[in-house]
């Protein structure tokens, strides 16, 4: 099925990019998950198909489509343009457009995912560029590497994780690689499989601070981003293990997170931050959060 995203036509020359992932969001690009479907997909999934029988949660698709939909909205009440992966039964888990690609500020990355019911995410990704005359920058090929291990802390800072399950530690180097022979900064750091990807662990929230779970990062990349000079609203872990830490920075004070994080909500509400905060639990408890959900296509810079 093709996606609702119309808009075929070439962009203007240097509209694509990001060098930043917390200044105001123009672009984003999505899924539609009218085939999503709760698989054991990694530890996320596993743990809510492994405990249902005493939770009592159940997966409804019209219930998930009403809460993806509720989640476009914002971004569109609030001026982000909606790009569509085309959703196809069989690549059922592509929505979660955070992990096929990484935007950078010199194109997309195109990754290499792990997991035998996305490993051909990727198709949809690059036929989403190609459309829509995006460049693509590069491809991960020397091992697994996916998009929610790429994280733009500013321009010229990139941290890029792995947990061996999904991103492997030869694809991450390959893409700090590619970074550093772009002229910016990337270190690589290994991270607990229960957080799959870095964006669980540290996620952007405005210039210089950052919303992450420290309990669960190594101390010495905890201890280099205080040499960088970033501040913390720090996640305690058993908020961070169900996807706190997975919201996504709108721009101008404004930030998309989720219900189930009340206490981070209330946390960033007290910093001055306009917090919107649907109800995404078929998602968080399918395995990813709003950041998972989206892959900024172009902010204002930095």
């Amino acid at each position: 099925m093709s996606s609702p995203d119309a808009e075929k036509t070439g962009p203007v020359a240097g509209r694509w990019g990001i060098n930043n992932d917390y200044a105001q969001l123009r672009d984003v690009l999505l899924g539609v998950p009218e085939y999503f479907q709760w698989v054991d997909a990694g530890p996320l999934t596993a743990r809510t198909l492994n405990n249902a029988h005493k939770t009592g949660v159940a997966f409804d698709l019209q219930t998930a489509m009403a809460q993806h939909a509720e989640m476009v909205s914002i971004y569109e009440s609030n001026g982000v343009k909606c790009h569509y992966l085309d959703s196809d039964p069989v690549l059922h888990r592509n929505f979660f457009a955070r992990d096929s690609s990484a935007m950078t500020p010199w194109g997309a990355l195109i990754c290499h995912m792990q997991l035998k019911v996305r490993r051909a995410d990727y198709v949809t990704a690059i036929k989403f560029y190609q459309q829509h005359d995006i460049p693509i920058w590069n491809f991960a090929t020397a091992g697994h590497f996916e998009g929610g291990d790429f994280v733009i802390l500013e321009p010229g800072k990139v941290i890029i994780g792995y947990c061996g399950e999904r991103s492997e530690k030869a694809g991450s180097e390959q893409v700090a690689e590619f970074v550093r022979a772009a002229g910016w900064e990337a270190v690589t750091a290994p991270i607990n499989r229960e957080f799959v990807h870095m964006d669980g662990l540290v996620v952007p929230l405005a210039e210089k601070l950052l919303v992450a779970c420290l309990d669960a990062m190594e101390p010495w990349l905890s201890q280099q981003l205080k040499d960088w000079g970033f501040e913390f609203v720090d996640v305690p872990y058993p908020e961070a293990k169900n996807l706190g830490v997975n919201l996504v920075a709108l721009g101008n004070g404004k930030v998309l997170s989720m219900s189930g994080s009340a206490d981070l909500n209330s946390r960033i509400r007290a910093l001055g931050f306009e917090v919107y905060d649907p109800d995404m639990s078929m998602f968080t408890l399918g395995g990813g959060g709003v950041h998972c959900l989206c892959q900024a296509l172009r902010r204002d810079d930095a």
